[in-house]
């Protein structure tokens, strides 16, 4: 998960935080009425059944008389953020993405960086007090910080798809795109309804191991279909994996990993990046650069064109580049989020070899 690094204040301690977040609400769109009040949300794969009163497994949307309610018209969490930050690599090099999170989240990694906003109403000690904003407030600082496109990140956007939805609209009236920075626990139903406002979907490939990925609160193959779903409904995806020692570090599961990637699409963009210790993790290893290496060297054995180490910057050879697959030649040069060199955008080709490069240049 990306990580959002603004100064926020804690909630006041005699104002619950359910009780702040629960006004700020409107009825969803991502679900269906069922008798006896009860309803199914489909904003992510749990499709959780919600009983009148009862809130879903992200704790944001609930039942309210037979109506689900869903957050609205507020941020825990708005930076203008290089684009590589989110990361995407191969979306417009060196623009700005405004970047806004909410509170909630579907799952619950014991190592997540943004824990504090995406486990409130899960974990007692987090939760930050909401910022009421407007649609057309966000819209307004994307365009004074000359953002290109409008992101949401930091909690999971699956779940607060529909605030999210409002605000692309009307970013799209001033040509700034949306993207989404998911762990991709998604439906198709939630695809399809973002689909015509989103243009980059980056998604967590945490492990590939069924066993591992339930104790972070999803189903493998839940993911493993969105990212399919993501690329045949024509989303620009690109793939991280935090790579954690002792966790999903061998060379057997790396290789597992980069093959389904391939499976899918040689061009979706593989990121390998460091763990550091956080939130309920702090006496595992950090990531050593040799690890990351060996991980984006078996990437490319595997056949995938574009394979990124992240989080150690200027540690990792050449594996912050972005290259032409077919003649080598370095089409964009970074230093962690920082544009050395530039040869793609408004291109979108090989200016060696007039190879076609995948991604979004335009």
């Amino acid at each position: 998960m990306e990580t959002q690094t603004e100064i926020r204040k804690p909630i006041a301690g005699d104002v619950p935080l359910a009780h702040t977040l629960d006004e700020l609400v409107r009825e969803g769109k991502l679900y269906e009425k069922l008798d006896g009040k009860r309803v199914r949300c489909y904003a992510c794969a749990h499709r959780c059944l919600i009983n009148d009163g009862a809130r879903g497994i992200c704790q944001v949307r609930y039942n309210r008389g037979g109506e689900l309610f869903v957050p609205h018209g507020y941020v825990a969490a708005l930076n203008p953020d290089p684009t590589e930050k989110k990361p995407f690599f191969h979306i417009l090099p060196g623009s700005i993405t405004l970047t806004f999170g909410m509170l909630g989240c579907d799952l619950h990694c014991a190592n997540c960086q943004n824990w504090d906003i995406s486990q409130a109403l899960r974990d007692p000690e987090a939760g930050y007090a909401p910022q009421r904003a407007s649609a057309e407030q966000i819209v307004a600082v994307a365009r004074r910080s000359g953002a290109q496109l409008i992101g949401s990140s930091y909690n999971e956007p699956l779940i607060t798809s529909e605030w999210a939805v409002e605000i692309f609209k009307l970013a799209q009236a001033h040509n700034i795109r949306g993207i989404y920075v998911s762990n991709g626990n998604a439906t198709r139903e939630a695809l399809e309804f973002i689909r015509p406002y989103v243009i980059g979907y980056k998604i967590d490939l945490k492990t590939m191991q069924d066993k591992q990925y339930r104790k972070l609160g999803a189903a493998l193959n839940h993911v493993l279909d969105a990212i399919k779903m993501a690329h045949e409904m024509s989303f620009w995806v690109e793939i991280v994996t935090l790579v954690i020692p002792g966790f999903n570090d061998s060379t057997e599961e790396l290789m597992e990993t980069a093959r389904f990637i391939r499976s899918v699409s040689p061009d979706i963009p593989w990121h390998v990046t460091a763990f550091h210790p956080d939130y309920k993790i702090t006496d595992a290893d950090f990531t050593p650069a040799s690890t990351l290496l060996r991980a984006a060297e078996i990437g490319q054995e595997a056949g995938l064109h574009f394979v990124y180490a992240g989080n150690l910057p200027g540690g990792v050879k050449n594996y912050e580049n972005t290259y032409c697959p077919k003649c080598n030649t370095v089409l964009v040069e970074r230093y962690a989020y920082r544009i050395l060199r530039d040869k793609l955008t408004g291109k979108g080709v090989c200016y060696k070899c007039g190879e076609k490069i995948a991604g979004v240049w335009n």
